[in-house]
């Protein structure tokens, strides 16, 4: 098996590395491609030196079964076709095709049928609050249709990328030195700060962010279930963190959940607020799955519940959801 990582050298990238190092696939043979400011750029995979490639549009990819691409929406609808016209099938971890109606868009543990049906061999990987949050639902999903949910996000330096995470520990070194902090990948300082602002505004003064949420969870779950988001940056290096309420159509009691939520594929149960047991991004980081916790019945909603997840986005909110979607296929 032939598999290629297109921007190996970005933090999903990195991460694409280090996760199919660590699963026992039968690769032959792994391509890394990069822009012309990581081309030349080596990296250690299995025991063997790999030299990140320029990402050009040649037959470069000729032989490759899986590409694994992470490289920005411009750079994916650029390099679509040079990717898969020789028969690759591309898993994209960016926005580029997710709402495409011809383009799967696929969390393993809730739709993997999906990921079947590729006819322009693209599959879209979902956004990385989406993926953490559906895989949650999901486990509800099953026991009563969900018909709305509401959401606050409380995301990671790591979703805006390595520099954003450089910059968030930079600030903390500069305003600790008492200088002023260096602002680029962000609307404001981030250290001792939250922003409520992540992407771009919309007409209705949703972010895309926000809107990515709602068109996603109803593409992928199937659904006609409403979510309402609010997006929030923390100054925390990694893991995404949820604080999720919903409506089902029938009452779910939280003893059901709680059994619900220990079943599901990709989640760990972590709630007994007795012991002060329950999900935080500080052991969260660098783990694979959803946790859940904090789980209890909305106060305002006789069918609601409410619950707090969290994960890390570079891991299942990206790189490990594409590996898995490339293990569903296999």
């Amino acid at each position: 098996m032939k598999i290629a990582i297109v921007g190996a050298s970005g933090a999903v990238g990195q991460e694409f590395l280090k996760i199919l190092g660590e699963r026992p696939l039968p690769i032959d043979e792994l391509l890394l491609f990069g822009s012309q400011r990581s081309a030349g750029r080596t990296y250690r995979f299995r025991g063997r030196d790999l030299t990140v490639r320029l990402l050009q549009h040649n037959d470069d990819f000729r032989g490759v079964d899986f590409a694994l691409t992470s490289a920005g929406a411009g750079t994916s609808r650029e390099f679509a076709a040079t990717i898969t016209k020789h028969g690759a099938v591309m898993i994209d971890n960016s926005s580029a095709f997710r709402m495409d109606a011809d383009v799967p868009l696929v969390v393993p543990e809730v739709n993997p049928g999906d990921a079947k049906n590729a006819p322009r061999r693209i599959i879209a990987n979902p956004n990385c609050t989406t993926i953490q949050m559906v895989v949650a639902l999901n486990a509800i999903e099953r026991l009563s249709h969900i018909t709305r949910v509401h959401v606050s996000t409380y995301q990671s330096a790591s979703g805006a990328g390595a520099a954003a995470m450089d910059e968030l520990v930079r600030q903390y070194a500069e305003l600790g030195a008492g200088r002023e902090a260096t602002v680029e990948k962000f609307a404001f300082q981030l250290a001792y700060n939250v922003i409520p602002h992540i992407d771009v505004f919309t007409e209705n003064d949703y972010t895309k962010e926000e809107m990515k949420m709602f068109h996603e969870t109803r593409k992928i779950m199937h659904s006609d279930i409403r979510v309402s988001a609010t997006c929030v940056r923390v100054p925390v290096m990694r893991a995404h963190s949820e604080s999720v309420w919903l409506e089902t159509e029938r009452p779910v009691s939280v003893e059901e959940a709680r059994e619900a939520f220990a079943a599901a594929p990709g989640v760990v149960l972590m709630d007994d607020p007795a012991r002060k047991s329950y999900p935080m991004p500080l052991f969260a980081a660098g783990k694979d799955p959803v946790y859940v916790g904090r789980i209890r019945r909305d106060l305002t909603a006789d069918n609601g519940l409410a619950f707090w997840c969290v994960s890390d986005q570079i891991k299942k909110g990206a790189a490990l959801n594409a590996v898995q979607i490339l293990e569903t296929l296999l």
